[in-house]
């Protein structure tokens, strides 16, 4: 009697399995890190050359401390928000300048934005370091 021979086992990993897992973990963290990705949406402002003619700016200054200023005015950090809204009571136009010194935080100068934008201040502009810095 003749014994077939049973061809040898080769072990061969299937990957198959694991490819579905990486892409689904691949799309999984592609759509959390565009949910975790914040922003804040600020203008720029164009310096004035010539005569500018429109309201008068409001500008708030964040410097270290913190210690905040509304056009060279002083405002303590619990009547920030309060003093804003009245200021913009009246306004119809809503914006705002900011300007942040050297030695202040990121984190002070998006909490006065925040605070501002929560007083009804609607467009948030960056003060020009040149113009308004050099003023003081």
């Amino acid at each position: 009697m003749k014994v077939d021979r049973l061809p040898a086992a080769v072990a061969e990993m299937n990957v198959t399995p694991m490819l579905d897992v990486l892409l689904v973990l691949l799309v999984i963290f592609m759509v959390v890190s565009i949910r975790l990705h914040r922003t804040v949406d600020a203008s720029l402002p164009v310096p004035c050359t010539g005569a500018c003619r429109g309201t008068a700016q409001i500008v708030l200054e964040v410097l270290p401390g913190p210690v905040y200023r509304i056009n060279k005015a002083t405002v303590p950090a619990s009547a920030l928000r309060d003093t804003i809204a009245s200021i913009y009571a009246a306004r119809r136009e809503k914006i705002m300048q900011v300007a942040g010194y050297p030695g202040v935080s990121y984190q002070d100068v998006v909490s006065a934005m925040d605070i501002a934008k929560s007083a009804g201040v609607t467009v948030l502009g960056i003060a020009p370091r040149e113009s308004y810095l050099s003023a003081r």
